[in-house]
């Protein structure tokens, strides 16, 4: 099973993690023309090589309309106040809005003057779904993390998630932290996301509505049911985007599993520590894997068989691994349908938006399980009928070969020969 762990003993920022999964990358320069073409408006990645306690690196500089944001806002450690002013309509001028949710605290020192733009919920989605030539997989956790986020911000401010806004410069470096690192986890194709322990810091962090402490009230919204510590270093090491993220795809926190590590990234911050400021990833084979999933499940009596059919793929879209369906009687017998979905942590609440959005149950249940999988890779296999791909799952002491049905479906018909005349030349 291809399997990426992630260590998080410096905690966790979106342009980290981004860096990290970037290294694991042979052609990096060619990775990163491609975060380039994604269309994120006016947006711009950069990569360079950064050195943190003897250990090399790389540090991944975003910009917007040619501007960084403040190092402080990326590296975990706010100190001064930073003074807003807001030249915008007369009900916003009283009205404290809630900064970029990867950036919550500036601490440059001086007083700076600019105008902001906001940007909603509303406004992100429309960015990312009608903008970016983004796979609906990636568009899906772009929105299932800026989801997570936004219902942060909202409990952290006591106010509803239509309410919260972002500021402009803020909000578009937070969509290309999120975006780039949803691009890059889709294109490794892994099957299993690990990760440690979250560090989180310690410590009081300074910013314009006065002392908060560590972690910030947004970031331990988000590591609710995530084992955290807060570490020897004095400052805020992870981030609510960065929170988000690894709530989003990690499946199961704890130790590196026992994998078979064949790449290692590290992403670098800009900040010094007595320990190197880095998330570092191993990408590798397990193997004779025992994992945890969720299993949903709800019935239904009243709906017809193409409106089940339409919310299976809706199901699937959202990130499933798996829904089918089963006939049953319900109460005074009358029939209906079982339907049950198997998905990891990082999807079950797209999921579960997915179900009630495209189907009549007004409830659900969900439990844990654990299951056991082989090993699995896909592979071209050499026939006498020509080249297929298939799949071959291994583990367990057990070796499994299964052709893709497309492939064999297309030389059954074209040799006008069965499958099971297929089958025997395998």
């Amino acid at each position: 099973m291809r399997t990426l762990y992630i260590e998080c003993s410096m905690g966790a920022a979106g342009d980290m993690l981004t860096a990290a999964l970037l290294e694991l990358f042979e052609d990096k320069e060619k990775v990163v023309d491609e975060l380039n073409s994604l269309g994120i408006p006016k947006v711009r990645f950069e990569s360079s090589v950064m050195s943190k306690c003897g250990i090399n690196g790389t540090h991944m500089t975003v910009t917007v309309d040619g501007e960084e944001e403040d190092e402080s806002m990326h590296d975990h450690d706010h100190e001064h106040e930073h003074e807003h002013h807001h030249e915008e309509e007369e009900h916003h001028r009283h009205h404290e809005h809630p900064h970029h949710p990867d950036h919550h605290y500036h601490d440059t020192g001086y007083a700076h003057h600019h105008t902001h733009s906001h940007s909603s919920l509303h406004d992100i989605e429309h960015i990312v779904r009608d903008h970016l030539g983004l796979c609906n997989n990636v568009t899906q956790d772009i929105m299932s993390i800026y989801g997570l986020i936004a219902e942060a911000e909202s409990a952290a401010h006591g106010k509803p998630v239509d309410e919260i806004h972002f500021h402009e410069v803020g909000t578009m470096d937070a969509v290309a932290d999120i975006t780039a690192c949803c691009y890059l986890i889709d294109k490794l194709k892994v099957d299993k996301i690990v990760a440690s322990p979250v560090c989180v810091g310690s410590g009081r962090v300074k910013c314009a509505h006065g002392i908060l402490p560590v972690p910030a009230p947004a970031t331990a919204y988000i590591l609710k049911d995530v084992p955290s510590y807060a570490g020897d270093i004095r400052g805020e090491l992870c981030t609510p985007t960065g929170a988000a993220i690894l709530k989003h795809f990690v499946s199961e926190f704890g130790s590196q599993p026992v994998m078979k590590v064949d790449k290692i990234g590290y992403g670098m911050g800009k900040k010094d520590f007595e320990a190197a400021n880095c998330v570092r990833v191993f990408l590798g084979e397990t193997s004779d894997i025992s994992e945890q999933i969720f299993e949903i499940n709800f019935n239904v009596d009243d709906m017809t068989g193409e409106e089940i059919g339409f919310a299976t793929e809706k199901i699937f879209e959202a990130g499933a691994r798996d829904c089918f369906t089963t006939p049953v009687y319900m109460k005074k017998n009358r029939p209906g349908v079982l339907v049950t979905i198997i998905c990891d942590g990082g999807h079950k609440e797209n999921i579960i938006n997915a179900v009630f959005k495209h189907t009549t149950t007004i409830g659900i249940r969900e439990k844990v399980v654990q299951r056991c999988v082989l090993d699995r890779k896909n592979v071209k296999l050499s026939t006498s009928y020509g080249e297929v791909n298939a799949k071959v799952s291994t583990g367990y002491g057990v070796t499994k070969t299964k052709v893709e049905y497309d492939d064999m479906s297309k030389i059954c018909n074209d040799k006008d020969i069965s499958v099971y005349t297929f089958k025997e030349d395998l």
